[in-house]
């Protein structure tokens, strides 16, 4: 008796298998084509921190371009970390609360309150994020939709377009343009947003603008006057600001860092973005935050537990206890958010006439670290033909780090294709650095112009 079920199945082999091998697929060959990159991501280029990172392995040289201290933090953030590791707390080496460690919210709820002149609900208004980076992901993720613009301000950090894109938003891009309110003072508060061009991005389908202050690489720090303008499209076209402010203790005098959520009618659309790494200079502690009204912060939330869920607790820990002290002695000069730029500032002087000396134009910064400057003048002692990039920038850097020793960022990695030719003669240098680095990339760099 012919057993059915069985000449059933064999069929059924043979007609799969004969399906595959029409396609050219045998069962033990895999189709490389069903895991290509998913189309949200086309368009991705390699980082530039992940190439340069490697140009300064393959080359050695002075590294001017990541921007982190190659200095130690203060005594007592260190310190806290040792305590936290060496106690008797167990459960300070276990899971935290997802939306971030109790202490260390308490501890940003308590300092933000005073600086934005309202009471911050530690609980629902601040979330702790693995860097600045996954507060920026988890607020442009958490409210950006398919079909959503969002208003970039160019030079921008490189993330923002990504993450827009990923979240199926459309990037609009506006640059800083060299447009001086009176007299060119050579810093960057002469590089300005148009108005007109600004006031035209905005309509129906604006869901938020990304602003960062000081901006990195620029250092621009924005005035009352620029942010007033942008907090009242905000109100006009109910858009998101999304106000990156990092470097918000570099910044220095005359200016001072003014924070758009305490604009009359922002703080109800405004998420504002901190980084532990910068403030502290812990770079490496991959800690950040965001803070905004909990409506807002709900989202973040969401995208938040769903990829990340929870930061490293003993890290948290020790952040609250280091920004506890700096509460204390918040406003005199030992507190860090204050020393900091007063160290950076001999540094920031120190590389802009070094840069200078060597032929150079800087912009010289007003705020962060970081430092642009335009190497034109000396282009026609550099040897360009061996590389092959697009961007005279990318060209000039990485001969600069292969001939002379001394590594800087292309600056048009900060500004999106339509836009990169008002970049190409302009690279970025770190000044976080100890002062015999930047005395020895001052005496390579001047060996180099007189040779």
């Amino acid at each position: 008796m012919i057993n059915r079920r069985l000449v059933r199945g064999v069929l059924s082999v043979i007609r799969e298998k004969t399906f595959q091998q029409t396609r050219g697929i045998s069962s033990n060959k895999m189709d490389i084509n069903k895991f290509g990159l998913p189309a949200r991501f086309a368009g991705s280029v390699k980082s530039v921190w992940v190439e340069y990172i490697q140009l300064a392995q393959d080359f050695p040289s002075i590294n001017l371009g990541q921007g982190f201290p190659d200095f130690g933090p203060p005594d007592h953030v260190t310190q806290g970390l040792k305590e936290v590791a060496e106690g008797e707390n167990v459960l300070l080496h276990q899971y935290t609360r997802g939306f971030g460690h109790v202490r260390l919210v308490k501890a940003i709820g308590k300092l933000y309150s005073k600086l934005i002149n309202r009471e911050i609900d530690p609980m629902n208004e601040v979330l702790i994020t693995a860097g600045a980076y996954e507060a920026l992901y988890s607020t442009i993720v958490g409210h950006v939709d398919d079909g959503d613009e969002v208003i970039i301000i160019e030079p921008f950090f490189d993330c923002y377009e990504p993450m827009v894109k990923n979240a199926g938003g459309i990037a609009k891009f506006i640059p800083l343009r060299f447009k001086p309110k009176g007299e060119p003072t050579g810093h960057a508060s002469d590089w300005t947003l148009d108005k007109d061009e600004l006031s035209k991005l905005f309509n129906a389908k604006t869901k938020a603008i990304i602003l960062n202050t000081p901006n990195n690489p620029f250092g621009k720090v924005f005035d009352m006057e620029e942010l007033q303008f942008i907090a009242d499209l905000c109100k006009k076209w109910n858009v998101l600001c999304i106000s990156d402010e990092v470097y918000e203790w570099i910044v220095y005098k005359p200016h001072t860092h003014i924070r758009i959520a305490t604009l009359p009618g922002m703080w109800e659309r405004t998420i504002t973005i901190g980084s532990a790494g910068k403030t502290f200079s812990v770079t490496g502690w991959k800690a950040g935050w965001a803070y905004g009204p909990s409506n807002l912060m709900k989202n973040l939330q969401i995208v938040h537990q769903n990829c990340v869920y929870c930061c490293a607790t003993p890290i948290q820990e020790a952040l609250a206890m280091a920004f506890e002290k700096e509460i204390e002695k918040f406003g005199t000069d030992d507190c860090y958010f204050f020393s900091l730029p007063k160290e950076l500032e001999t540094k920031r002087d120190y590389i802009v006439g070094m840069l200078k000396d060597v032929g150079m134009k800087p912009i010289i910064p007003d705020g962060g670290y970081f430092i642009v400057a335009d190497y034109s003048p000396l282009e026609s002692k550099a040897d360009l033909s061996k590389e092959t990039d697009k961007y005279k920038d990318y060209r000039f850097t990485k001969w600069m780090t292969k001939e002379i020793g001394v590594l800087a960022i292309p600056t048009t990695a900060f500004y999106n294709e339509a836009n990169k030719p008002l970049a190409e003669n302009l690279v970025r240098f770190c000044f976080m650095k100890k002062e015999d680095k930047l005395q020895k990339a001052g005496e390579v760099l001047r060996k180099w112009k007189s040779s």
